[in-house]
């Protein structure tokens, strides 16, 4: 039987400031990527968002980000190698720490944003981001932009990568993201993300913002917990797979 990992990005609301609805993406998804401070979220919140996603045996990830809290980490920087380093193991050891705290385990690396968009094509900041988990543990996998260079750096490295798609984001016909800036670059209609999403799983495809069919071959999907409706999305997109045969299935191992 086919399957197909769902995760969201979690753990992003700040203080009395709320971001999603990460109890009710819990009981939806399989993945959870759970902010680490730098472009959103509060140790309290991150803790009960991994307290949450235990009891509910999801698998958890660290979404690691620029310093970029004001910009909600979707500015683009030009850090210096050996700093961005430094920041994804400072954020993936202090989400290690909760996580350990909350009866999980970090099992992954997914960087946010603006950092994921940069290292999907710039060599310099991937090999840094690269690094910095071949320091802490190789055994955690990196999820990449489905079809970017960064799969293969990262497994000439030795890294175990996930290839991702995008449900709720335009694509070009190139297989990229369309711009958040660009009119259409983000997708509300439930029932049209869940029937692309499962053409994408069963033919490989997904249609751009052009019309035509670009490939895309990913082994998780993601559906972002910041966009409005993102919870009736994610069900939609969870009932059409289940219907079809496909199992949705975290790509890593839950148990602590």
């Amino acid at each position: 039987m086919p399957t197909i990992d769902l995760n969201s990005d979690l753990g992003e609301s700040f203080g009395q400031w709320q971001m999603g609805d990460d109890a009710a993406m819990l009981e939806i998804v399989t993945s959870a990527n759970v902010a680490c401070g730098f472009h959103a979220g509060d140790p309290a919140g991150i803790l009960r968002t991994l307290q949450a996603a235990a009891t509910k045996s999801v698998a958890v990830g660290a979404h690691v980000a620029y310093p970029d809290l004001v910009g909600f980490g979707r500015r683009n920087l030009d850090i210096a190698s050996d700093e961005l380093s430094a920041d994804v193991l400072y954020q993936i050891g202090a989400l290690q720490a909760l996580a350990r705290a909350a009866g999980t385990r970090v099992s992954y690396v997914k960087p946010h944003g603006a950092l994921y968009n940069t290292i999907a094509q710039d060599e310099r900041q991937a090999q840094a981001v690269i690094a910095a988990l071949r320091q802490l543990d190789e055994d955690l996998v990196l999820v990449c932009l489905a079809g970017s260079p960064l799969l293969g750096w990262a497994r000439d490295a030795g890294l175990t990568c996930v290839a991702e798609a995008f449900a709720d984001r335009a694509y070009t016909p190139e297989g990229t993201l369309v711009s958040r800036r660009l009119p259409g670059a983000v997708l509300h209609d439930a029932e049209l993300v869940a029937q692309r999403m499962l053409r994408l799983v069963q033919d490989g495809v997904v249609e751009a913002i052009d019309g035509s069919l670009t490939p895309i071959q990913a082994e998780s999907i993601c559906v972002h917990g910041d966009s409005p409706g993102a919870v009736d999305m994610a069900r939609a997109l969870r009932r059409h797979l289940e219907l079809a045969g496909v199992t949705p299935r975290a790509f890593t191992e839950v148990q602590p």
